[in-house]
């Protein structure tokens, strides 16, 4: 049997500490929620203040060392077992205090050579928090509100798709109301403008970050970006979906967008992200309705798959399923040679622990023939905990969003949410925030396909082990 490749708690990298049990407005730990639309808001006061936190108090927890520790990854060799592969875990959040930290989104910005990060945070309403790192995330600035009013009190809600546009340019919004641009790489957001509704007057949501077209020159010719809004359908009838994910484009850095385009392929998905291949397809990934055997169940249960054109998003394939139910929230990274890797959550599908507690984790996969076809027999397992809470709220200790991106020297750094912390003692679920750095590995592997080919259904495909 393995290590685990994320246990906290066996490996000794905590001490203890204590928190404040909070209260906060949106049910974020949950595995979605969608948003009450923000107003769209004109350009305010922004004092960019600090963001104070809560004093320690009241409840005894574990609490991880702060910044990197030594840490190992693994890579499935298919039937062949495992291959450990050394990388960097910090758990960015150590030091905030239990406080609920989660949807991590990072960017990289070449020329100052940072990183940038939004996290959602509480409490006692979650809003938008800003840090960056000008040492590639071993240390971290102080957490600063996305922005503020006349009174220095955050105004800015849960934000998503933060994206980074070159030059200090960077951009992200809610999922409905507003959208928030920076020109100083992240230090200020007072320039806006509005999310238009749909076609039927209806907000659309979105998840993931823009796709980014650039010229020759490296000028920005084209944003595009996915929405999508629920059909209306009962979610336990076999013959229609609840969700349809759409797509439309901005030729104005975001300030104005196309009416939005309905994909027929993508009626019954919701969360979209989009990359654009080597070979000039754009590649979508696709969060997937719940099975409808899995009717009334948290929305944990959705899958995953992938939708390709080659037409510049005027027509796309019909889905490729990877994984029937329990993992979703993609991120994509076109590698220098043109391989495709893709993290995501795992939230449903691993064994529980022997003591029944369920286990979670972050997962990738790689494609090499432009997303096409996925190697799930070879897959990389960044990171896996169990749970501490059982019975009703033992969702508490998911995880939530994959954010990954590429550095110059070629490794990666996958961000994602955890609640391996919460524990049934808590009056409500509260997240931390992780950090992986890790390296696709040049090690060669077996034949093997056997996951590949089994039906995208199947327990083969959808049931794993982690310790095994």
């Amino acid at each position: 049997m393995s290590a685990p490749i994320f246990n906290p708690l066996k490996k000794q990298v905590l001490t203890v500490i204590t928190i404040v049990a909070i209260v906060f407005c949106w049910s974020g730990c949950s595995s979605r929620s969608t948003m009450k639309r923000e107003a769209s808001r004109a350009v305010g006061p922004d004092k960019n203040n600090l963001v104070v936190p809560n004093k320690p108090g009241l409840i005894a927890v574990t609490n991880p060392t702060p910044g990197w520790v030594d840490y190992t990854v693994q890579r499935v060799n298919g039937s062949a077992g495992r291959d450990s592969l050394p990388a960097l875990f910090q758990l960015v959040t150590a030091t905030w205090g239990h406080e609920n930290a989660q949807m991590p989104n990072i960017v990289y910005m070449p020329e100052k050579r940072r990183l940038l990060m939004t996290i959602e945070y509480g409490p006692p309403t979650v809003r938008t928090v800003v840090i960056d790192s000008d040492d590639f995330g071993a240390t971290w600035s102080q957490r600063r509100w996305l922005h503020t009013d006349a009174q220095g009190k955050p105004d800015v809600g849960i934000t998503a798709g933060l994206t980074y546009l070159g030059n200090g340019f960077l951009t992200t919004s809610p999922e409905s109301g507003t959208r928030y641009f920076s020109r100083d790489y992240g230090l200020s957001w007072n320039e806006t403008a509005p999310v238009p509704k749909g076609a039927n007057g209806r907000d659309l949501y979105h998840w993931d970050p823009l796709l980014v077209d650039r010229n020759k020159s490296g000028q920005i010719v084209r944003l595009s970006e996915t929405r999508w809004n629920e059909t209306g359908a009962k979610r336990n009838d076999p013959a229609s979906k609840y969700s349809q994910a759409y797509f439309w484009s901005s030729t104005d850095l975001g300030k104005s967008w196309s009416e939005e385009a309905i994909v027929p392929a993508w009626h019954g998905v919701n969360e979209v992200a989009l990359i654009r291949a080597g070979n000039g397809d754009i590649v979508a990934a696709c969060r997937t309705d719940n099975p409808v055997r899995f009717v009334g169940e948290l929305d944990m249960y959705s899958g995953l798959g992938i939708s390709i054109s080659s037409d510049n998003g005027a027509s796309w394939s019909t889905l490729n399923h990877l994984y029937e139910y329990g993992r979703h929230h993609p991120s994509l990274v076109v590698l220098p040679n043109g391989h495709i890797v893709m993290t995501y959550v795992v939230r449903i599908g691993y064994t529980d622990a022997r003591d029944g507690h369920p286990r979670f984790g972050i997962e990738a996969v790689i494609s090499k023939d432009n997303g096409r076809t996925w190697d799930l027999d070879h897959k990389y397992i960044l990171a896996y905990w169990t749970g501490q809470v059982t019975g009703r709220n033992s969702w508490w200790g998911l995880s939530q969003t994959t954010s990954t991106i590429l550095l110059p020297d070629g490794s990666l750094l996958t961000t994602f949410g955890t609640g391996f912390r919460n524990e049934s003692s808590q009056p409500l679920c509260k997240m931390d925030v992780g950090l992986v750095k890790w390296r696709v590995s040049n090690k060669a592997v077996n034949s093997d396909r056997t996951i590949r080919d089994a039906p995208f259904d199947s327990d083969l495909r959808n049931k794993f082990d982690p310790e095994k």
